[in-house]
C-alpha cells in the first residue's frame, strides 16, 4: 500500500514540477509587470511628458477616465486612449533632450 502511494507521487512529480515552473518563470512576472504597468497608468498626471505605443511625445493637457488628451505640439491635442501610453518620460530625460536640442542648432 505504501508502495503505491510512493509510485503514484512519484508518477505526478513531473506534473507538479511543470506547474512550479510555470507560476514562478511565466505567470508570476507577468503579474508583477502588469502591476508596474497599472500603478504607471494611475500615476499620470496634468502636466506630465508621456511617450505613446506608436512612439509619440506629448504633454498631458487632460485626463480623464478612459482616455486623455496629449499635447503633440503648438495648437495641435490627440485623444488617447490610457492603454496606449508606453511609459512617462522622467525629469532628467526631458532637461537631457532640451540641452542637446540646444547644441544641435
Amino acid at each position: 500500500m505504501e508502495n503505491e502511494a510512493f509510485a503514484s507521487l512519484v508518477s505526478w512529480s513531473p506534473v507538479i514540477l511543470m506547474a512550479f515552473i510555470f507560476y514562478f518563470l511565466l505567470y508570476r512576472p507577468q503579474q508583477q509587470m502588469r502591476k508596474s504597468r497599472d500603478e504607471m497608468l494611475g500615476s499620470i498626471k496634468v502636466g506630465c511628458e508621456v511617450v505613446t505605443v506608436g512612439g509619440i511625445y506629448g504633454k498631458v493637457t487632460e485626463l480623464y477616465n478612459e482616455h486623455l488628451m496629449l499635447k503633440i505640439a503648438d495648437n495641435v491635442e490627440i485623444k488617447v486612449v490610457r492603454g496606449a501610453i508606453n511609459s512617462i518620460v522622467p525629469e532628467d530625460a526631458k532637461d537631457d533632450d532640451e540641452n542637446g536640442d540646444e547644441s544641435k542648432k
